[in-house]
Order: structure tokens, then C-alpha cells, then sequence
């Protein structure tokens, strides 16, 4: 097992840049065995870290995006019934007379007939095993909460017709949420937690330097500069939401695209639509715009 600082390199070289409080919590969810959960602003890398990771651990990445009414057929598994009543068919016309009801059930309910979702992909994938993300957990409902207690706390799920699955190999768990709600107690307590913030503006640097190439440094000092301002007291007070770091990755590149050198005014309003997605964030930051160009004091 690699250390904390290997980690931090080996994500770097994915081009994550993690810090060492978010590296810290990963490596002990990998020594462990427990699954993480990932809590912070939408935009802060909690979802990319989980593909660089899966990318680190050489695993296959699993995506269950969550959402309301998401169903346990749709997270687990289901049973393929054009296939059953195939197999119904051809036992009705081949056997009727020998085959017991208990015995055609016992021949449709097979692991054949099973459409494996990403949490039942998870638990069978073979060495080394899968990085599972539960993306957005709470934007699911809590009834599906307390369905993945079992999962959590043993890496094991129930299937009536089949009985107990566990993992053959533990999959690496990483669940993220937007806090839109709090999680169920029990959920947390089977998961290590880490509340991921937004980079301070040397990590944010560091991130557009790696993800925009392209862009001089004083272009992505500048971009930093301005997204760190947004997120700040008093400019995050006027907007709905802050821009996160895939904005601002996002708004270095169509910078670069317009061959640009320096923000001004101009420019900022033109793509202001890339750092914010509400009009009335939209219309909101051209009165700030001297405000945000002006260097620090």
C-alpha cells in the first residue's frame, strides 16, 4: 500500500490535485476497507476524485447516479423477464407433465437471468476489483438510504430468490453529496467522512496549471485571483451559488480559445455565462467587475 504522499503524487499524475487532508482520508478508506463519503459544494473535485482514483488503483469505475425515486432495480439488479418467460415456454411445452412449479423456479431464478446494476456489479467484479461511486446520495429518496446499509456496513447485499452476495474482492466505496439534505445517522456511521471545500488559491492554481497548459501563468494567476474573490465575502453573498473548480478549469480554457491575455471588463462579461448558469448571477457580475480585476492590495 502505497503512503499518504504516494497517494497525493500518484492522483497528481491523473491530474487530481489533492490536498492532504482529502489524501488522508482516502488512504485510510483504503487501509481500512470502510467506504468515504465525500461531502462539499457541487464543483469541488468529489466526483473527479473518484475517477482519478479508480485511474490510480488501475480498478474499473462504477457510477450509480443517484437521484429522486431512484428504485433498487435501477441500483442493484433485476430479474430479465422476457428471458424467464422464455424458459417458462419452452419447460411448459417440453415438461409440463415432470416439472414441479417449485422446480421451474428454481431453474428461472438463476444467476443467468440476473441484469446486474453498479452496486451488484461492484460486489462480483474480479482482482483487483472496482471503484464504485455512488454519486449524489442525497438526492435520492431515504428509503434507498436504508437499502444500502447492508451494502455499507458488509460489502454484502440480499436477493430473496438467490440469497446472501458478497464481494469477492471489497470494492472501493466513495459516496458524494451536495448536502441538499442530511444523510441518515446510520449511513454516516458506516462511512468515513470528509468535507471537501473549495481550493484555496495556490491548490487552484496548481489544478489550472495542470488541467489548462495552454494558459500563461499570468492568465491562470489572474482566473485564480478572480474565482478566489467569487468565492469570497462580500462577492459570494450576491450570487446564488460560487463558482467551483470545473468553472473556473472551464473558464481558463475559453480564455485561452479567445486568445486572451488579460481580463478586462469586457471579456468578463462576455463569458460570464462559463462561471455562472443563473441570468441573474449573470447580470450581477459586470457592476463587480472593477472590483474583481483590481489587484489585491
Amino acid at each position: 500500500m502505497m503512503s499518504i504522499d504516494g497517494l497525493i503524487a500518484a492522483l497528481r499524475a491523473q491530474g487530481y490535485e489533492a490536498d492532504r487532508a482529502t489524501a488522508t482520508s482516502v488512504y485510510l478508506s483504503l487501509v481500512l476497507g470502510r467506504p468515504l463519503l465525500l461531502e462539499g459544494e457541487p464543483g469541488v473535485g468529489k466526483t473527479e476524485l473518484a475517477k482519478a482514483l479508480a485511474k490510480v488503483l488501475g480498478r474499473s469505475l462504477l457510477r450509480l447516479q443517484c437521484y429522486d425515486g431512484l428504485e433498487l432495480r435501477d441500483a442493484l439488479y433485476e430479474w430479465n423477464y422476457a428471458a424467464q418467460m422464455l424458459h417458462l415456454r419452452a419447460a411448459g411445452v417440453h415438461d409440463a407433465q415432470q416439472s414441479s412449479v417449485p422446480t421451474l423456479e428454481q431453474e428461472v431464478y438463476q444467476s443467468k437471468y440476473l441484469i446486474r446494476r453498479p452496486l451488484l456489479q461492484a460486489l462480483e467484479a474480479p482482482e483487483p476489483g472496482a471503484v464504485l461511486l455512488i454519486d449524489e446520495v442525497d438526492r435520492a429518496d431515504e428509503p434507498f438510504e436504508a437499502f444500502l446499509l447492508e451494502y455499507l456496513g458488509e460489502y454484502q447485499v440480499s436477493i430473496p430468490e438467490l440469497g446472501t452476495i458478497k464481494a469477492l474482492t471489497k470494492p472501493v466505496t466513495i459516496l458524494t453529496s451536495n448536502r441538499t439534505r442530511d444523510l441518515n445517522d446510520a449511513v454516516k456511521r458506516r462511512c468515513l467522512f470528509h468535507w471537501m471545500d473549495y481550493p484555496d488559491r495556490e491548490r487552484e492554481l496548481s489544478i489550472l496549471r495542470t488541467q489548462v497548459p495552454q494558459a500563461s501563468e499570468a492568465l491562470s494567476e489572474q482566473v485564480s485571483r478572480i474565482v478566489n474573490k467569487l468565492r469570497s465575502a462580500p462577492f459570494a453573498d450576491a450570487f446564488s451559488r460560487s463558482p467551483g473548480i470545473a468553472e473556473s478549469v472551464e473558464w481558463a480554457r475559453a480564455l485561452v480559445a479567445l486568445n486572451t491575455l488579460v481580463v478586462d471588463p469586457e471579456v468578463l462579461g462576455d463569458t460570464a455565462g462559463i462561471l455562472f448558469k443563473q441570468r441573474e448571477d449573470v447580470a450581477q457580475l459586470l457592476p463587480m467587475s472593477t472590483s474583481l480585476l483590481s489587484p489585491d492590495e
